[in-house]
Parts: C-alpha cells; structure tokens; sequence
C-alpha cells in the first residue's frame, strides 16, 4: 500500500511540474517572446526561409493576438505604441488571421507610391544606393519546397539565380536592403495610399516577390495593417536551416545565429 500511494504521488507531482511548465512557457510567449519560423522568401536578404527567430511582443504593446489562437479576452491594445518606420514586425492578417512578417513602411497619415519600383513617402522618393547582386542556388527551400525567382531567368534547378539588390534608408535612418527581381510589375507602379489612423502600411524587402500593403485584401494581399494586430517586433535570428527539417544539422547556417534583424 505504501508503494502504491508513493507511486500515486511520483505521478501527480509529475503532472503538476508538466502543468506548471507549460503555464510558464505560455506566460512568456504571451508576455515576452514569441519563436517564429520564416517559411516564404518575402523578406529576402534580410530574412531567408529557415531562419528561426525571436518576436519581442512587449515592444508594441498587448492585444487580443498576443495570446495563442488570438484568444486574449480584451479589445484594444494595452501599453500600446506604435512601430517606427524600417522596424520588421509579425502580425496577423486582417481577413484570414494567419501570421505575416513585413518592414513597416508607413504610419498613421503617411501617404505612399511605388513609382518605377522606387517607394515614394510623404512625397520624397527614398533614397537607395546600389548594393550589387544577391545570389542563391535555385532550389527548394523549406518545407514547402518554394523555388526563388531569379532576374536572370531562365536558370534551371542548382544554377545560379541572382536579384539585384540596392540598400534603402528611411528618413529616420533605418537602412535595410531590398531585392529587385525585374521592372514593371504589378507593385512597381502604385496608387498613392494614404495610411489611415490605427494602421500602418508594411511592405516585404523582396519587393517582387511580397503579397504586402500594396495589394488590397480582395486581391488576396494584406491592405492597411490595423495596429491591433500588430503581434511583435522581429528583434533576434537565434538559428538558421536551409533545409527542411531544422533539427538536421547539415543544413545549418552558422553564419545567422544570433544576428540581429535590421
């Protein structure tokens, strides 16, 4: 009987220190730090698919997406602010609430245009300054297989695929580099867009290759950010695979663990 109560209480105290573990870990995904996986090439160079990073969820304040599943009881934001212009921040989307991370671009009055695939703000073209030619292999990358495109197309799959690559510098200073995959797309060329209040405007550093701001949510692309789901800021790359499993060590790029995100 002894050995069985004994045994009884192994197993309760088991489960509490399970149960309490998990409380903690999700009081500081909450609170603190949320992981985030990149799975698209959207945010290239700054960002590529397999880097695993850390979301700081208390630069901007709390909301009903800081918890899991968005299921924060309360509306609204609590200790609430606002990014600053250059900042990547993970949010969730406005019509299907999936977790998208972009560069803001833009704040509350802002008004934006891409014209001939340069951004415009506030009616001052943005300066940039040529930064060579960002080169990949041509492969799949991640778990869903995505395939770069490349502005040197046509390139087989294991040839050489290269962007063109400029770096941007907002009027705050923020600099970051973007990615030009050819002219005359469907984003190079915009309406101007005036950012609303309680939004902002985001944008991909691929720039032909970002499903951003500069698309309507009726065309399948993320509109004016609501700054209430705004879940974090993209503070820290803690480890990086090109491949499709992180565990496997072979495919680790040592050279971004623990960069910083631009």
């Amino acid at each position: 009987m002894a050995t069985k109560t004994r045994s009884s209480w192994q197993v309760g105290e088991l489960l509490r220190t399970i149960i309490y573990a998990l409380l903690l870990a999700g009081l500081l995904r909450t609170l603190l730090f949320q992981p985030f996986w990149i799975p698209s090439g959207s945010m290239k160079p700054t960002l590529l698919i397999g880097d695993f990073l850390f979301v700081n969820k208390f630069a901007y304040g709390y909301s009903r997406h800081s918890c899991p599943w968005s299921l924060c009881p309360f509306e609204g934001r609590i200790l609430g602010s606002l990014p600053e212009r250059g900042d990547v921040a993970v949010f969730k989307h406005p019509t299907s609430n999936a977790d998208f991370i972009k560069r803001i671009i833009g704040l509350p009055g802002d008004r934006i245009e891409m014209r001939d695939g340069r951004l415009i703000l506030n009616g001052v073209l943005v300066p940039q300054e040529p930064a060579g030619t960002f080169v990949e292999l041509k492969e799949l990358q991640g778990p869903e297989g995505n395939v770069p495109q490349c502005s040197n197309s046509p390139v087989g799959l294991g040839g050489v695929c290269e962007k063109g690559q400029a770096v941007e510098e907002l009027p705050n200073g923020r600099s970051y580099n973007v990615l030009n995959i050819g002219d005359g797309g469907s984003g190079d060329n915009t309406e101007v867009f005036v950012v609303p209040e309680g939004h902002v405007f985001a944008m991909g550093d691929n720039r032909d290759n970002s499903q951003d701001s500069r698309v309507g949510r009726r065309s399948r692309g993320v509109g004016f950010v609501p700054v209430e789901n705004l879940v974090g800021r993209a503070d820290r790359i803690i480890i990086s695979s090109s491949g499709s499993v992180i565990i496997n060590f072979l495919t680790w790029r040592g050279d971004r663990f623990f960069r910083g995100v631009d």
